[in-house]
């Protein structure tokens, strides 16, 4: 079967591979080349409201907020709230998984005001109408779950996650196999219920053909689900989660083939010695679509900072050739986030990703680091704020630790290390 994407010339506009290759700083036509291998996806479109966004091979690391209702707290407010947040320190993609409210009216409000990609994972606004009218997601009529991913792509959304790849041998591995956690992937868990109640192999993945005519009609790309990606480091690698990533292999390449933009979601939680390897292995598998991972967390004991175990995995998963870091706040397994959680979890997703960059080689990444440290040498305050990926947190933390001089910091004061040795030696002047 041909790997390549199908029709790139009706999916991307030329003035949409110019804007992303130029805020790359790479050349259009390597950029081209790799969209079109499927290596590379692009997200919105030149000229729109969504500024278009590159996640795939040699571009700098994406990194993705999730924010959503939730039955216990369906208010909107405090969502557009942390939506200008996210973007605000500097989220590259925002995902809208509300499961409370009104929920069509929350998407489509959060669509509005969201100047980024927006992602949505259709199947939880399913499960919520047919807990609705059913009473049990296992009831629900296949034609209505198809019918609420096209009210999804309809509404605009860039990017969707859909859990085709789980499939009833998947869901056998698992109970073979005893998982500590079994399936922590919301969407996967409520579509394993589906095959059980109903004694019959997940719609997704049989109706997949209708998906990528959806998908290719509003020109939304596919996220493909990892619906049975561990959920701790003691089921990382098993069975199940390479059945899934083989099954998805063959549905990245049945995308493309129909037209349709692609990449693949990854664990999960995972010890670190096994990154590497998983990475290279989903990469092989899934035919180099560009890879989007949770993570993934490299410990289960830190609950409260979840959000710098999942830094620690994504700086290394991306550092493999991970493209693309979804963040995980410091209320995962906790809570629904709030605003300041938020701002963490995209400030640490968003370190991961710079180390990987910088590792890399990305073209850029290098020079900001380098002008920080100059920054630095010359004690220039304000460049350091304005070069910092918080400069809030900057201007805080000198605020409420003022220094007698300021031209140092409370941390050694008259005895700075670099202003007694800069200045009597040169240097420093960048």
């Amino acid at each position: 079967m041909d790997t390549q994407l199908k029709d790139v010339d009706t999916l991307i506009k030329d003035e949409t591979f110019s804007a992303v290759a130029e805020a790359e700083r790479i050349d259009e036509g390597s950029l081209r080349a790799d969209v079109v291998a499927g290596r590379t996806v692009i997200l919105g479109q030149a000229g729109g409201k969504v500024a278009p966004t590159g996640i795939g091979l040699g571009l700098r690391v994406k990194v993705n907020a999730n924010i959503g209702t939730s039955p216990d707290y369906p208010e909107l407010g405090r969502e557009l709230r942390k939506l200008e947040a996210a973007v605000a320190v500097g989220a590259d993609t925002i995902m809208d998984l509300s499961t409370g409210g009104d929920l069509d009216a929350i998407r489509r409000a959060i669509r509005e005001a969201c100047p980024v990609p927006l992602g949505t994972v259709p199947i939880y606004q399913a499960a919520e109408e047919a807990d609705r009218r059913y009473g049990d997601f296992g009831r629900i009529p296949v034609d209505l779950l198809l019918e609420v991913i096209e009210r999804h792509a309809a509404d605009g959304v860039d990017f969707m996650t859909l859990h085709c790849g789980i499939t009833r041998e998947g869901v056998e591995l698992v109970r073979r196999h005893g998982r500590t956690c079994g399936i922590v992937s919301r969407g996967g868990a409520l579509l394993a219920h589906w095959m059980l109640v109903n004694d019959a192999e997940n719609p997704l993945y049989e109706r997949y053909d209708d998906l990528l005519d959806i998908c290719r009609r509003y020109h939304v790309a596919i996220s493909l689900g990892d619906a049975l990606r561990p959920g701790a480091v003691s089921d990382a690698s098993d069975a199940a989660q390479l059945h899934e990533t083989m099954v998805l292999g063959e549905l990245v390449l049945r995308a493309r083939a129909a037209g349709v933009q692609v990449f693949v979601e990854g664990p999960g939680h995972m010890p670190l010695n096994q990154i590497e390897a998983n990475v290279r292995l989903m990469k092989r598998l899934c035919y180099d679509a560009p890879f989007y991972v949770l993570g993934p967390l490299v410990t289960d004991v830190a609950p409260g900072y979840d959000h710098i175990t999942a830094a620690i995995g994504g700086a290394v998963c991306a550092l493999a050739g991970a493209d693309f870091l979804c963040y995980v706040t410091p209320a995962e397994h906790l809570g629904l986030p709030d605003v300041e959680d938020v701002v963490e979890g995209v400030i640490a997703a968003r370190i991961a990703a710079h180390a990987a960059d910088l590792a890399r080689g990305i073209p850029g990444a290098a020079d900001w680091d380098l002008r920080m440290s100059c920054a630095r040498a010359r004690r220039d305050w304000q460049a350091q704020a304005e070069l910092a990926l918080d400069p809030g947190k900057v201007y805080r933390f000198r605020g409420e630790r003022p220094s007698h001089d300021p031209d140092v910091c409370t941390m050694c004061g008259k005895f700075c290390s670099m202003k007694l040795f800069l200045e009597r030696n040169g240097g420093g002047n960048r």
